[in-house]
């Protein structure tokens, strides 16, 4: 995987930058110490770490259950004088048009639709659930500043309020990135839609 793409697209000029590497046996152990290192900034909302906790998980399973591939890459950032949060999961595996595309139900979906409709609930490929990119797009909705998929040849950018999906250069598998603001207080429920947050009884 292109580690350095990433860090130069998404982490250009910062600096303590956290680079972790997993596979489906050190999944929880790197998400336990990406979430250690979160709660021991202050600065952060505990209402934000409660919501951020459960996408992230959700997010790092899905390279785990739908990636087709054994490794993801998570790399986080946190500015305490922005108060900002940045956040980004990425795989080299198949991408959501073809994981998509292994259920019936979309399996003539195009690339772009693919990326439309993986923010929806209940949008799966049949191996998991359809709900964590959901929330991630509802928190992002919430407080977030910048998110971004990038999968195939296509980027569905969330910004200002505003969604749209370009032609943007291509990266074999998915990329997921959040930049979000930590000092508002929010409700997790309303994050993931009032359904029971999992994840998050240690905070």
């Amino acid at each position: 995987m292109n580690v350095s793409f990433l860090l130069n697209q998404y982490f250009r000029g910062l600096e303590n930058v956290s680079i972790d590497v997993f596979d489906a046996h050190t999944l929880n152990e790197v998400y336990q110490q990406v979430l250690k290192t979160m709660t021991a900034h202050f600065e952060i909302e505990v209402s934000v770490l409660q919501a951020m906790s459960y996408c992230f998980y959700e997010i790092l399973d899905n390279v785990h259950i739908h990636s087709g591939k054994p490794l993801g890459t998570a790399i986080t950032h946190f500015d305490a004088k922005k108060d900002i949060l940045r956040v980004l999961v990425a795989d080299d595996g198949m991408g959501i048009q073809a994981s998509l595309a292994e259920n019936e139900q979309y399996h003539n979906i195009s690339e772009e639709d693919a990326l439309r409709m993986c923010i929806q609930d209940t949008v799966t490929d049949g191996k998991g659930m359809g709900f964590g990119l959901y929330a991630t797009s509802r928190l992002m909705k919430n407080i977030g500043i910048n998110f971004i998929i990038h999968s195939g040849s296509h980027k569905l950018i969330y910004k200002d309020g505003q969604t749209e999906i370009i032609d943007n250069g291509h990266w074999q598998g998915t990329i997921i990135f959040m930049e979000i603001t930590t000092s508002k207080e929010i409700d997790p429920n309303e994050v993931v839609d009032n359904r029971t947050i999992k994840k998050t009884n240690h905070i």
